[in-house]
């Protein structure tokens, strides 16, 4: 399955997000709902990502606390794939001209030997489903892990916000979900190595020209910075893009003064965008731009 049928799927799943938004509220995470304003915007409205980073990040997997030994296997394995070539091909096969494989999940069961990875797959290229099997780096990584260390792999797929939780609440072994490392998290998991370095970045419909001009993050940053509560910034929740928005104080992010609304995934925010209920969203850069060629493709 080349990349361009991968994306013809998530056109597909994008597809069915825009009929199920008509005519009914936008699914967010909960904490916020707006109603769809289908007569002031055209759905049918190509996005752009605005190719400057807002941020440095570095994504790597959280593990059990209570399992050192196991820290110590992913970071070996980290180290494997990335002196051997396994890891850029498996990038090339979302990034260039590679075929995405499928990963099976197994059954959970206590009496096997099992790695037990927690995912939010709704995070396209990392992790994402098609059907009932799962695609995506992360989920490709996984499965090799699970080979390495002699496990059978069990995918726990869950909220971005619950991932850490559940490794810290002992009910998975290890997050694998585009996870950057924060200080809070670190309640939660240990950090392995860092597998690859991130950055957030804008999405905007085709039409917007405020950030054209922009040179760099400082410029976007301070557009963001003269706008007010009337704005509306759709995120996905429990993700860097929320804080960034919000502000923390770990990051050293300020935070801006509008409304940052909550997602369960960036595609769906990124619809509810195009049906007029939010501005802009701000979502990992990667993420981003396989949601712009997705949603672009429906035109």
């Amino acid at each position: 399955m080349k990349r361009g049928i991968v994306v013809f799927f998530l056109v597909i799943s994008l597809l069915a997000f825009a009929l199920a938004g008509c005519g009914s509220d936008s699914d967010t995470s909960g904490d916020t709902e707006s109603t769809a304003d289908n007569g002031s915007e055209s759905v049918s409205e190509k996005v752009k990502v605005i190719d400057i980073p807002l941020t440095q990040e570095e994504y790597a997997f959280g593990v059990d606390k209570n399992q050192p030994e196991l820290l110590e296997k992913v970071n070996e394995f980290i180290a494997q794939i990335k002196a051997d070539g396994t890891f850029d091909e498996i990038l090339n096969k979302y990034f260039g001209d590679g075929e995405p494989q499928a990963v099976a999940s197994a059954e959970l069961d206590s009496s096997k030997d099992q790695l037990v990875v927690a995912t939010n797959a709704a995070f396209e290229p990392f992790e994402y489903t098609l059907g009932d099997q799962y695609y995506g780096i992360d989920m490709e990584i996984a499965a090799l892990l699970a080979d390495y260390l002699g496990k059978e792999l069990v995918i726990s797929n869950m909220d971005f916000d619950a991932v850490c939780l559940s490794v810290g609440q002992g009910k998975a072994d290890i997050a694998m979900a585009g996870l950057t490392i924060k200080e809070d998290r670190k309640e939660y998991v240990t950090f392995s190595d860092k597998y690859y370095d991130a950055a957030q970045k804008i999405i905007v419909k085709a039409s917007d020209t405020t950030f054209d001009d922009c040179k760099d993050a400082a410029d976007v940053e301070a557009i963001l910075s003269g706008f007010d509560s009337n704005t509306k910034i759709g995120v996905q929740t429990g993700t860097t893009g929320q804080f960034y928005v919000e502000g923390d104080e770990d990051w050293g992010f300020s935070g801006f003064n509008v409304e940052c609304v909550g997602y369960k995934s960036g595609s769906l925010a990124v619809q509810d965008m195009l049906n007029g209920n939010i501005d802009y969203v701000i979502i990992d850069e990667a993420p981003a731009q396989f949601i712009a060629d997705a949603i672009n493709k429906l035109n």
